[in-house]
């Protein structure tokens, strides 16, 4: 009987190692949802589409070296935290009183732990910060003036404000206080339909799944607004079955705890991936005026990209270590979505 025992504790062990074996790495990334129609400039599109691939590659190659989840994911966005084009780090949008207010958080699904800051005006890499939150402090989530302290008792340089402006952010906020002073919603507008949120979320070669987000927030945002990046369960989620970051109208994340449903339609209601995610983001969301987007991605290497706005900067790596890029609505990206109903533009400013 013990001999029998053993037999079936190894042939279980064996069959557990075939199937941690069989585990492909994926990483998928976003730039941030919103108004992004076929004007963008050639060389415009072309540094997006670069950046996204850089993302990728530069992420994928931790999961390639064996290295966990969280890894890929701060090393994707970081990326994109560097790069002008997208709003978070460097060209992150302005608030009213014209300053960068950034917000970013990192979840790991293996063991539950996460990591946000929240209003950080000096802060190269907020991604970075999130996850020194996480791993080395009894915290979530720190804010402010705090968060920089934090980060300046860990070892992390506090740099010029003056680092995360771009000309492009600030015209958009002049364009937006025009709009205020003449009393326009600014929800008939660009500026307020660009949610420019970037996000990653990874399976790694264990099993082990990870998310991650940050943004400079809303364009003309009031002073010490918070969106739904930095709050986990909101914006960014992960677990055991599911990894989510969001993009999109911030309140509307928060209020129906948008990344945390989509994880438990997967991991407790047993839906596809795709289908629990597009309930959440195509029809739950817009029925209650706001509108965005998501990544998902499952611990069998299930990817969603649902979004509801005319484009998402969004992209995919996978075993065969070639990055799928896309940019607009009516663009292949390899995913095939549930068709998203066009949300009621509600007129009021975010």
């Amino acid at each position: 009987m013990k001999l029998h025992r053993l037999f079936v504790a190894l042939a279980t062990f064996g069959i557990a190692t075939m199937s941690h074996a069989a585990v492909s790495p994926v990483l998928v990334i976003h730039g941030g949802a919103g108004v992004i129609k076929r004007d963008m400039t050639p060389a415009r599109e072309k540094a997006v589409r670069a950046a996204l691939t850089l993302a990728l590659r530069d992420g994928y190659a931790q999961l390639k070296a064996g290295k966990p989840a969280l890894d890929a994911v701060t090393a994707a966005i970081a990326v994109l935290e560097d790069d002008p084009n997208f709003n978070a780090g460097k060209g992150s949008v302005f608030t009213h009183d014209g300053k960068n207010e950034m917000d970013a958080a990192i979840m790991d699904g293996n063991t539950l732990r996460a990591g946000s800051v929240a209003d950080v005006q000096r802060i190269k890499n907020p991604i970075l910060l999130a996850r020194a939150v996480m791993e080395k402090s009894s915290h979530v989530m720190l804010a402010g003036e705090g968060a920089e302290a934090f980060a300046q008792s860990v070892g992390m340089p506090l740099i010029d404000p003056s680092y995360f402006r771009t000309e492009e952010r600030w015209q958009q906020l002049q364009k937006a206080l025009k709009e205020d002073a003449a009393k326009q919603p600014h929800a008939n507008v660009e500026t307020a339909k660009h949610f420019g949120t970037v996000g990653a979320v990874a399976l790694d070669s264990e099993g082990h799944l990870a998310a991650g987000t940050s943004t400079g927030g809303m364009t003309d945002k009031r002073w010490g607004r918070i969106g739904d990046s930095p709050i986990i369960g909101a914006g960014t989620y992960a677990n055991a079955g599911c990894a989510v970051s969001g993009t999109g109208w911030g309140e509307f994340y928060i209020r129906t705890v948008a990344a945390h449903e989509i994880c438990m339609k997967v991991t407790q209601m047993r839906e596809p991936l795709k289908l629990a995610a597009a309930e959440v983001i195509n029809q739950e969301i817009p029925s209650m005026g706001g509108n965005g987007g998501a990544i998902a991605l499952d611990a069998e290497g299930h990817i969603a990209i649902p979004f509801n706005t005319d484009g998402m900067y969004r992209g995919w790596i996978s075993a065969d270590g070639v990055p799928h890029v896309a940019i607009y609505g009516d663009e292949d990206d390899g995913i095939a979505e549930p068709p998203a109903p066009a949300p009621a533009d509600s007129g009021e400013q975010p």
